[in-house]
């Protein structure tokens, strides 16, 4: 086999139709252009028209197979408008990245109800009904992917809030539970759990001296992460290349989930 063949059979998204949410900035910028270099077209949601216009003009004045939804995913009608426009340009669809999502960090007890039902929404609900509405289109796209994007806020404590934090590791739960329900179709499901990325989400915490000092010490590798190293990792996990993994998490984190005590130098 050819090197030119064999990048193209298994390191290669050409013909591929991904949907991102989120995508005006962030993970999910970096993700939507990861895959447009790949050959993806990509469909970039995002709430606010502006940015996302901007973004997307951006990746077509490169001649990068770039389209622009403005949908607020947390609504139920946006959603549907949504899946609606897909499925009046393209006949199937073969990457689904639930990257949406938002945060208000609060003491339990501080939080409202108002603020409950955004979090859930926004993060959890988001992701679940997108996966039911996008079903058919993946299905029929014969070999396709879901990556879900958590947080490592969803497999332990940290300073995010419980409800960020519960929404994330309800998707963890629901990638293992669509990833054995939905394999007879074709269908991979994953998630990607980054630590502290260089977002604007993060931004608001990050620019606190102490709080980054805080996070650099649990950080074995001893630096924020950056949006276009989760978006590479989201990117192999939509390949060909990745055909046999389904069901996994996948932390992007400097060794921060696996960095216990230590109290000083060997």
């Amino acid at each position: 086999m050819a090197f030119s063949e064999f990048l193209n059979k298994r390191w290669s998204l050409q013909g591929q139709v991904a949907l991102v949410t989120g995508a005006s900035k962030g993970i999910g910028a970096a993700v939507a252009e990861e895959l447009l270099h790949f050959g993806a077209t990509v469909v970039a949601v995002a709430r606010t028209p502006e940015a996302l216009n901007t973004q997307v003009a951006q990746w077509q004045a490169q001649g990068l197979d770039a389209h622009s939804f403005a949908a607020d995913v947390s609504q139920a009608e946006a959603r549907r408008e949504l899946m609606a426009f897909v499925r009046s340009r393209w006949p199937h669809l073969h990457i689904l990245i639930n990257n949406v999502g938002t945060n208000v960090r609060k003491r339990t007890t501080d939080y409202s109800p108002d603020e409950y039902r955004m979090l859930m929404a926004t993060n959890l609900e988001s992701a679940f009904a997108l996966c039911q509405d996008a079903h058919s289109l993946l299905k029929a796209a014969g070999s396709s992917s879901i990556v879900n994007i958590a947080s490592v806020a969803g497999l332990q404590h940290v300073r995010t809030g419980a409800i960020y934090g519960m929404t994330k590791a309800a998707m963890l739960q629901l990638t293992r539970n669509l990833a054995v329900e939905w394999a007879p179709d074709g269908i991979r499901v994953n998630t990607i759990a980054p630590w502290y990325i260089r977002t604007p989400l993060a931004e608001s915490v990050l620019k606190n001296p102490e709080f980054l000092q805080s996070v650099l010490d649990r950080t074995p590798l001893n630096r924020v992460g950056e949006p276009e190293e989760v978006a590479a990792a989201v990117a192999f996990l939509c390949l060909p290349a990745a055909s046999y993994i389904t069901g996994q998490n996948l932390s992007i984190d400097g060794g921060f989930t696996v960095n216990g005590f230590h109290p000083g130098p060997f």
